[in-house]
C-alpha cells in the first residue's frame, strides 16, 4: 500500500518535493508525543512536523476546541468581525512585547515574512533588505530572495535587494575563533560598514536561532548590538520568530528576548507551532508600521475561524501548564545526555541549541567537512529504533534537528537519547 502511495505521490506531485527516508514514512495519527504510521509502527516524535505540533498531538484541549467551532462556523473571511481572532490577536499583542501592537494573521510562516516585508519595504519606501547568511525566511518569491542558504534559495532573482550579514553562524565562518565579545564587536563593525556602502535599508530580518540552517545562533546580545546600530539609521529590525517564539527555547518566550538590551524588534512573525498543526502564521508590528499601507488589503484564509480556536486552546494550554518551563527542564536534560553521548562519537562536531530545539552537527571525523550523508544515516538508523528527528544545516545538510512537542516528559526525553545514542554509533 505504501509503495502504491509513493508511485502516485511521484506522478502528480512536483519532483523537488522531498520525502524523508529511502521508504518513505505516511504517518496517520498520534496522540501526545507519539505517531503511528500506516504500518502500525509507533515512534516517538522529536520533529513535530516541522517544529509545528507544539504542545502534543491530538491535544484534547485544541481537538475540543476545533471540533466545537467546525459545528458553528469555520471560515468567513476578513470581511466580517470574527471574534476568535481578536481574542487570539489581544493575546498575541499583550505578550508581543512590542508597544502599540497591531496583529495580522496570515496561514504560513512564509506569508508572514512575506507581510513584514511588504511593510518594512512600504513604511521604508525602500527594497534593500538586510538578511543574514545561513537563513531560512519561506519559499515564496520575496521570502526565497532574503534566504542565505543556497539549499533552500532555487533562483537569484528578487523583487528585492538583499545584503547579507555575518553573525548568524557562531561556530562557522571569519570570526568563528574570536571570543563571543569579540566576535559581536567583529559583527557589528562588519555591518557598519556595509551600511557605508549602501543606500539606507527597509530592515534588517534575522531568526534568534536559525532553523532550517541547523538549529545555530549569534552569542546573545548580538541582535541588541545591531539593533542600536540600525536604530540609528531608522532602520527596522524584524524578528522571525517562526520557530522560536512561543517558550521553545525554554529561557525566553520569544528567541528575541535573548538579545533584549535595547528593547523589542519593530516587527516580528510567527507560525507553526501556535496552531498545533493548524495553518496559523502571522505578523506583529507597531502600529505606525502595520497601518503604513495606503491600499486595500485582507486575508481570506489568515484569522480563519477554526484555526483561531485552535490557536486560542494551543496558547492557553501552554501558558496554564508552563510548557516554557517545561522546555527549559527536559530540554536542559536532553542536550546534557546528547552531548554525553556525542563524546564518543568522532563524527559529532557540536550538539548545540536551547530548550527543545537543539542541533547535532556532523562532520567527517578529524575534518570540519559537513557530512550529509552520515546524517541521512543517523536520520534512518534513529527511525529504525522508532524515533523521527529532523534536517538541517546549511547547504549540506548535516545537522540533526530534534525539535519535540513542548510536553516532552523524561522518560521520553531518556528513551529518545538512548535511541539517537545508538543511532550516532551506528555511522562508525
Amino acid at each position: 500500500m505504501n509503495d502504491d502511495l509513493l508511485g502516485r505521490h511521484r506522478a502528480v506531485l512536483p519532483d523537488w518535493l522531498a520525502l524523508y527516508y529511502d521508504r518513505p514514512l505516511e504517518i496517520t495519527h498520534g496522540e501526545g508525543r507519539h505517531v503511528w504510521d500506516a504500518q502500525g509502527n509507533r515512534y516517538l516524535d522529536f520533529f513535530g512536523g516541522i517544529l509545528t505540533t507544539m504542545t502534543a498531538h491530538a491535544l484534547p484541549e485544541v481537538t475540543k476546541a476545533v471540533t466545537e467551532q467546525a459545528g458553528r462556523i469555520i471560515h468567513s473571511s476578513t470581511l466580517y468581525l470574527n471574534r476568535p481572532m481578536v481574542d487570539l490577536a489581544d493575546r498575541i499583542a499583550q505578550l508581543s512585547g512590542i508597544p502599540d501592537a497591531r496583529v495580522f494573521f496570515t496561514t504560513s510562516g512564509t506569508e508572514a515574512n512575506d507581510t513584514a516585508l511588504l511593510l518594512a519595504t512600504t513604511y521604508r519606501r525602500s527594497n534593500t533588505v538586510l538578511a543574514m547568511r545561513n537563513s531560512y525566511h519561506g519559499r515564496s518569491f520575496s521570502s526565497v530572495g532574503i534566504t542565505g542558504n543556497r539549499g533552500w534559495s532555487p533562483t537569484s532573482l528578487s523583487p528585492l535587494q538583499t545584503l547579507y550579514v555575518h553573525g548568524g553562524v557562531r561556530g562557522r565562518g571569519p570570526f568563528a575563533e574570536l571570543d563571543d565579545y569579540d566576535y559581536v564587536a567583529a559583527c557589528v563593525d562588519d555591518l557598519k560598514d556595509l551600511l557605508g556602502h549602501t543606500r539606507p535599508p527597509a530592515a534588517l530580518i534575522a531568526e534568534p536561532i536559525q532553523g532550517v540552517g541547523g538549529f545555530t545562533s549569534p552569542p546573545d546580545g548580538l541582535y541588541a548590538a545591531f539593533r542600536e546600530v540600525l536604530h540609528e539609521r531608522g532602520v527596522l529590525w524584524i524578528s522571525d520568530e517562526v520557530q522560536t517564539g512561543w517558550g521553545r527555547t525554554g529561557e525566553h518566550f520569544w528567541g528575541w528576548q535573548a538579545h533584549a538590551r535595547s528593547g523589542p524588534p519593530d516587527m516580528l512573525t510567527f507560525a507553526k507551532g501556535i496552531g498545533n498543526g493548524m495553518s496559523i502564521g502571522g505578523v506583529v508590528a507597531r502600529a505606525e508600521i502595520m497601518n503604513c499601507l495606503d491600499a486595500n488589503s485582507i486575508s481570506t484564509f489568515g484569522g480563519t475561524q477554526i484555526t483561531m480556536a485552535a490557536g486560542l486552546a494551543n496558547l492557553n494550554y501552554l501558558l496554564e501548564h508552563d510548557l516554557q518551563g517545561n522546555a527549559r527542564r527536559v530540554g536542559g536534560l536532553l542536550i546534557e545526555r546528547l552531548r554525553a553521548a556525542a563524546a564518543h562519537v568522532p563524527a559529532v562536531r557540536e550538539v548545540r541549541g536551547r530548550g527543545l530545539m537543539i542541533g547535532i552537527e556532523l562532520t567527517k571525523p578529524g575534518t570540519d567537512e559537513a557530512d550529509p550523508a552520515a546524517a541521512s544515516a543517523v536520520l534512518e538508523a534513529a527511525r529504525a529504533g522508532g524515533l523521527l528527528i529532523g534536517k538541517g544545516g546549511g547547504h549540506d545538510t548535516s545537522a540533526l534537528r530534534v525539535a519535540p512537542p513542548l510536553s516532552l516528559n523524561v522518560a521520553e526525553a531518556e528513551e529518545g537519547a538512548a535511541i539517537l545514542e545508538d543511532a550516532l554509533r551506528s555511522i562508525q
